[in-house]
């Protein structure tokens, strides 16, 4: 065993008349872990925060979305295969649709909601996962509709239910000439995603249904498109946006919803700040620690340089004594993050309210990458701290800390 590592271990196992300094070994090493802990539990419910919004948002539109600067896109039927071709490279899944807003109500009152059609035997969205009563819809059955579940809360629906839907018909006022559309639907599932703008606002009805309530004939109001890869989506969007002609909008998910994006973006920007001064805090405990062992071992270390220790073989000693502690509160701080994150995800002890996080839990996404990076950083800045104190207790005299020890 070489005599770094043996006296280090000894300075930090051995140290049976040093309470004081074991205390500020603790101190240090709790310092870490803490620093640690929140590092991962901060990155990964960030990570998961734009990972939950993403899929949720695409599950209930796409990535990107071609609309009409007029109430409806026509020929829809001939457009689809030359969107596919357009896109081929990208495996795009195309799926026309048609929406307006309306209004639905029953005994219990009335709320305003945004009707989506949609081709059932070819359109299955990624929320029926989320459906908690009921089914999806059934493209051979009309006048069905599914609803979310903060929206069936309000107006205390529940699965078989009758409601009756308005919607405008050539997007004008109401007259005598021009009735608004106005069908009963039955309510066949109910759907939860956590998302209030989706709970609270979107109806599903077949596509067929929506094209008669809105009296448009055999056309759409847009395509939601689905990709394969998305690492090209803004300069697809850019080329579709060329392509197309009027009255053809196209948008990216980025695009279409730029305030959600934005508002994650900005939640990161001062995450690296923060929380680099609680690992820098940390770090100043394990100088604090080692300067407290040197001004104690001053004696000791004279009596190693007496007896030839090097230079070397001193700074050796404490960087190896501040590895040994920023292992240790790296490993506990891993593992405390990782308790905290399943406590979460299995009892969900902390909520959020959906109308302001969008959701209603706290996403975490756990990946290797996160653990990995906070620490190798944290142990690579512990190193460094420790070479201070090491490269002071290596100036030592071995005559002037013999002569007022």
């Amino acid at each position: 065993m070489k005599l770094p590592w043996f006296i280090a271990k000894k300075y930090i196992f051995l140290r049976k008349d040093s309470r004081f300094i074991n205390l500020i070994s603790l101190v240090s090493i709790v310092g870490i872990s803490l620093g640690v802990t929140t590092l991962i539990i901060a990155l990964s419910v960030l990570n998961g925060f734009e990972k939950t919004l993403t899929d949720q948002i695409v599950n209930f539109d796409s990535h990107i979305k071609i609309t009409s600067y007029r109430s409806i896109l026509p020929d829809y039927k001939s457009m689809i295969p030359q969107l596919e071709k357009y896109l081929s490279d990208f495996k795009p899944t195309i799926l026309p649709f048609a929406s307006k807003l309306g209004i639905i109500s029953n005994k219990k009152g009335k709320e305003g909601i945004n009707i989506i059609g949609v081709q059932t035997n070819s359109f299955i969205p990624g929320f029926t996962n989320d459906i908690i009563e009921g089914k999806f819809l059934n493209q051979n059955h009309s006048k069905q509709i599914v609803i979310g579940k903060k929206l069936s809360d309000k107006l205390f629906l529940k699965v078989g239910d009758e409601v009756t839907i308005f919607a405008l018909r050539n997007d004008r006022i109401p007259s005598p000439s021009n009735l608004p559309g106005i069908e009963k639907f039955n309510v066949v599932g109910i759907f939860e995603s956590g998302m209030a703008e989706y709970d609270d606002m979107y109806a599903y009805i077949t596509l067929a249904d929506a094209q008669q309530l809105f009296d448009i004939g055999d056309n759409v109001t847009g395509y939601n498109i689905k990709l394969g890869d998305i690492s090209k989506i803004d300069s697809l969007t850019k080329f579709l946006f060329k392509k197309l002609r009027y009255p053809h909008a196209v948008k990216s998910i980025y695009q279409s919803h730029r305030n959600i994006f934005t508002w994650i973006e900005l939640q990161k920007k001062p995450i690296p700040i923060v929380l680099g001064l609680i690992i820098i805090v940390a770090v100043f405990n394990i100088i604090g620690t080692l300067l407290m062992v040197v001004l104690e071992k001053t004696k000791s270390i004279g009596i190693l340089k007496s007896m030839g220790a090097n230079s070397k073989q001193i700074i050796g000693i404490f960087v190896i004594q501040g590895i040994l502690l920023a292992i240790t509160g790296i490993v506990l701080g891993d593992l405390l993050a990782t308790i905290l994150i399943q406590i979460q995800l299995n009892f969900n002890v902390i909520t959020l309210p959906s109308s302001v996080y969008f959701m209603s839990k706290v996403p975490i996404l756990i990946t290797f990458d996160i653990y990995m990076i906070v620490s190798i950083i944290t142990l690579f800045l512990c190193i460094v701290a420790s070479i201070i104190p090491s490269f002071i207790a290596s100036r030592i005299r071995p005559t002037e800390s013999l002569r007022f020890s």
